[in-house]
């Protein structure tokens, strides 16, 4: 069993509380793998705390999933339900990134972990392909019955004042083991190994060789004793392929037996037969002549001992660039590097760099303390040190020890800690557009195979941060466009409590043509408005613009009146884009209001008497559709106390909600918030989107709520 390096966050408690509960769901379900993902309070980062039935190597790629990711673990958290998976061609289909990076056969369960207040994080369950299409009940309840236990003991520890987290590492358990056999049986055992025609070998969990029959080393041309303890391709130069690796990584995700041939030089065909299960994998070895026709390509030549074998080194490539290809924003390069480069290549420390106006700045960085960092960005570009000459060069530089280090650069210190460096260039269609350095706590040589493999994952990631930057400046552009457009305050009405809140949507998607207004009439009279323009582009905010200066305008006519004012110049202008809206005429002084909607969802009125509803008004057509729609006008009483909220779609809808039940849940929300300041009101029921609706879209809120007469 590994130990833990600790709590990540150096505060409570490691996972090993939840064992039990991870051993008794294998055992009861029959699952090949578990993992427990915890999230940190106030993060949006799934942390791989604990797992069995894979190598920590093969773990790596995935110990950190952002919720946004499009992996199943996160999908759960996010929706807050059960995803199964039921066949291989289900998981190609819904999660191509998964599928791509393992595509092996096996069926997968992912189920949230939560209570009433709490989102704790998720676990991930895996079968080998031949498990049937569907969980059984037995199998269902089991699975259930086990995210109820880690809520449990994670809701225990909280109040145990020890709270339990990911370690920097997760947490790998050892199959228990069935049974020990006596002396008499081991041997037993060991003649009947000796009599089976061909060899035997077993890999531990983590592909390590723990046993080799005398025959099977005699078949591989090696000392066995020297063999233990090593990985195979490791061990035997001509097993250094990518396609024989895959073949044992086949076996160690699916559980399902596998076989290939290989060349042992000069002309000796072997056969290797796999046949894994959560304790490992037993391996048989047999002679396949010397002129087989191979069921696998045969190694081009041998190969000398990585430190990271090429399949593996292809699997952390492939993983890179499947999850740099849903990178937008330059933030999401960086999280994604540091969550796939710092485990995979076992190093403790990664800072991302770029030059700006002569000076060296932090992109972001994971392992090191922020109080360095702090020291470091701004850096002028004229010290000279290793960190800014690679941003000029734009040569790698690789240093196996601060010995080495300090022979290249004199004035070179360890204010970081650090003992081996690898400083790579980011480059974009011949320009230096970055650097990445890629730190280890002990001295850490660089073999021949690691510098080309992570010169390719600097390359890959370059080209993503180049892209990254434009999609942030446009980004920002056009965010800077749509705040121009709303209101930067609201008029301060006597007798009127009122609040206004806008979210962008998530930073994947475009922005959006959310908007609201409060418009004085007189001193008694106000024209409070929201509507949201279809699209997410620089487009529907510019149309955003113009419809709320139209409104603005009509302000003061009968609502309808305004809303048929405002689709006639939207019909006028031939967008190609449509809008919705809702115009509120507010009375305040005989305590009455007018309301009229083109499509929008409709409003939550909260009255003094403790009465909370949905209004139910008389539709319109969308904005821009017909130039002649009509829209009808309802008249509702709005007493002093009574809360009128006004909001766009982004505040309820979620994936597979009903839109009328999530409106009402969020009457019931606002509800219950009775007494509550607008702003105290506003920001629970952003609280409340936040955990309800799917962030997809943008969200702008109005509310409003008389206080006294204005007679």
């Amino acid at each position: 069993m590994q130990k833990p390096a600790g709590p990540a966050d150096g505060k409570g408690s490691g996972p090993e509380p939840l064992d039990p509960a991870l051993a008794r769901v294998v055992r009861e379900t029959g699952a090949s793998v578990a993992m427990i993902y915890l999230m940190p309070p106030g993060e949006r980062t799934l942390r791989l705390a604990s797992v069995t039935g894979v190598s920590h190597e093969i773990a790596a790629p995935w110990a950190r999933v952002a919720l946004s990711d499009p992996i199943p673990v996160a999908h759960c958290v996010r929706e807050q339900r059960m995803i199964w998976l039921g066949s291989q061609q289900e998981v190609a289909q819904t999660y191509p990134r998964l599928a791509l990076v393992l595509p092996y056969d096996f069926v997968l369960a992912a189920l949230p972990l939560s209570s009433e207040a709490t989102r704790w994080g998720g676990v991930v369950l895996l079968w080998p392909g031949s498990h049937p299409p569907a969980l059984t009940a037995h199998e269902r309840d089991a699975v259930h019955a086990f995210s109820r236990r880690l809520c449990l003991e994670l809701e225990d520890a909280v109040d145990a004042g020890s709270p339990l987290s990911a370690g920097a590492l997760p947490r790998v358990l050892a199959h228990p083991r069935g049974r020990v056999p006596g002396p008499m049986e081991a041997l037993a055992a060991a003649e009947f190994i000796d009599r089976l025609p061909g060899g035997c070998c077993a890999l531990d969990p983590e592909g390590r060789i723990v046993f080799v029959s005398p025959d099977a080393a005699e078949l591989v041309g090696a000392d066995g004793k020297s063999l233990l303890g090593l990985l195979p391709w490791q061990a035997l130069p001509w097993l250094d392929d990518p396609v024989f690796e895959d073949r044992y990584r086949a076996a160690a995700v699916s559980h399902r037996p596998t076989s290939f041939i290989a060349l042992r030089p000069p002309d000796h065909w072997l056969s290797f037969q796999l046949y894994p299960d959560a304790s490992g994998i037993s391996v048989r070895i047999t002679s396949a002549g010397t002129d087989p026709v191979p069921a696998t390509p045969a190694p081009r030549s041998p190969a000398p001992s990585a430190s990271l074998g090429r399949a593996a080194s292809l699997y952390h490539l492939m993983h890179l660039a499947a999850t740099l290809t849903e990178a937008v924003a330059v933030q999401d390069v960086v999280t994604q590097a540091a969550d796939q480069l710092v485990p995979a290549f076992g190093a403790q420390a990664l800072a991302l760099m770029t030059e700006e106006e002569g000076r060296l700045r932090i992109l972001g960085y994971r392992g090191y303390d922020a109080e360095l960092i702090a020291r470091f960005d701004g850096t002028p570009m004229s010290a000279g040190t290793a960190a800014v000459r690679i941003l000029e060069t734009g040569v790698p530089s690789f240093f196996a020890s601060f010995e080495e280090l300090k022979r290249a650069y004199p004035s070179a210190t360890t204010m970081d800690g650090m003992s081996a460096w690898a400083m790579l260039p980011l480059i974009a269609s011949g320009d230096i557009i970055g650097s990445l350095v890629l730190a280890y706590d002990r001295p850490h040589p660089f073999t021949a195979q690691d510098r080309t493999v992570l010169v390719s994952l600097a390359g890959l990631i370059g080209q993503a941060y180049d892209r990254a930057r434009l999609y942030d400046a446009t980004h920002q552009l056009a965010h800077s466009l749509q705040a121009a457009l709303l209101p930067h305050a609201l008029p301060g009405i006597p007798g009127l409590d009122v609040a206004a809140r806008y979210l962008p949507a998530a930073r994947h998607v475009a922005i959006g043509g959310d908007f609201y207004d409060l418009i004085r009439i007189d001193d008694t009279t106000v024209a409070a408005t929201i509507g949201d323009v279809q699209g997410h582009n620089v487009n529907a905010a510019a149309l955003m613009g113009q419809v709320r200066a139209a409104v603005h305008a009509s302000a003061g006519a009968p609502p309808g009146d305004v809303l048929a004012r405002t689709n006639r110049l939207l019909t006028d202008l031939n967008p190609g884009l449509f809008a919705s809206c809702l115009y509120a005429h507010l009375d305040l002084a005989n305590e009455r209001a007018q309301l009229a909607t083109a499509g929008h969802p409709p409003p939550v009125l909260s009255c003094p008497d403790g009465r909370t509803h949905v209004l139910d008004l008389s539709p319109g057509l969308l904005l821009g559709i017909d130039p002649c729609a009509g829209y009808p006008d309802t008249e509702i009483e709005l007493p002093v106390g009574a809360v009128l909220a006004l909001y766009t779609d982004g505040l309820v809808e979620s994936p597979g909600i009903d839109l009328d039940d999530a409106t009402a849940c969020l009457a019931e929300v606002v509800g219950a918030s009775r007494g509550l300041t607008m702003e105290a009101l506003a920001d629970t029921l952003v609280a409340y989107a936040k955990r309800s609706a799917a962030g997809n879209d943008d969200i702008a809120l109005l509310l409003v709520n008389p206080r006294r007469s204005c007679v």
